[in-house]
C-alpha cells in the first residue's frame, strides 16, 4: 500500500512509518509531499496530516491513532506511544524521561540526512533500539 505524509518528518511521522513497516504493512511505500499540500497521489493513504483518517486525535499523536485503528495492544508499543506523545505534543508535566531525547535525536537525524527516505532508514534503527530496551525494562 502507498502512504503519504508531509515532508520533513519528525518524531511522530518517523514513529508511524516505523510502526507501519514493522506491525501493519511490511511492504508499505511512503511518499512525501510539501508541508501544507492538500492533494495527494491517487490511491495513497494520507497520515499525520490534519483531517486525515490517521492523524492526531483527542490530544494524542498519530502513532496512538494507528495503534487504536489496527487494534495493536502490545504494551511496548503503548509505551512508545506515550513517549512519542510527550515528544511530539507539548506537555506541562514530563512523565516519560525518554521523550525529550527521542525528539532531539529525530530532529538531528533529519538534519544529517539528505532526504526523508534517508532519515527513515536511520530512524528505524532508533525505534528498533527503543523497542528492544523497553522490552527488557518491561520484563
Amino acid at each position: 500500500m502507498k502512504w503519504v505524509t508531509w515532508e520533513n518528518i519528525g518524531v511522530d511521522r518517523m514513529a508511524c512509518i516505523w510502526l507501519i513497516k514493522k506491525h501493519i504493512d511490511p511492504k508499505a511505500e511512503f511518499l512525501f509531499v510539501p508541508v501544507g499540500s492538500k492533494t495527494f497521489p491517487k490511491g495513497a493513504e494520507p497520515f499525520d496530516i490534519p483531517g486525515a483518517r490517521y492523524s492526531h486525535q483527542r490530544g494524542h499523536c498519530t502513532f496512538h491513532t494507528f495503534l487504536k485503528k489496527h487494534r495493536l495492544t502490545d504494551p511496548i508499543l503503548t509505551r512508545i506511544a506515550r513517549i512519542v506523545d510527550e515528544a511530539d505534543i507539548v506537555q506541562e508535566v514530563a512523565v516519560e524521561p525518554a521523550a525529550s531525547g527521542l525528539d532531539l535525536l529525530c530532529r538531528g537525524l533529519r538534519r544529517i540526512s539528505k532526504d526523508d527516505d534517508e532519515a527513515l532508514q536511520r530512524g528505524a534503527l532508533l525505534y528498533d533500539a527503543l523497542y528492544a530496551e523497553l522490552s527488557v525494562e518491561n520484563r
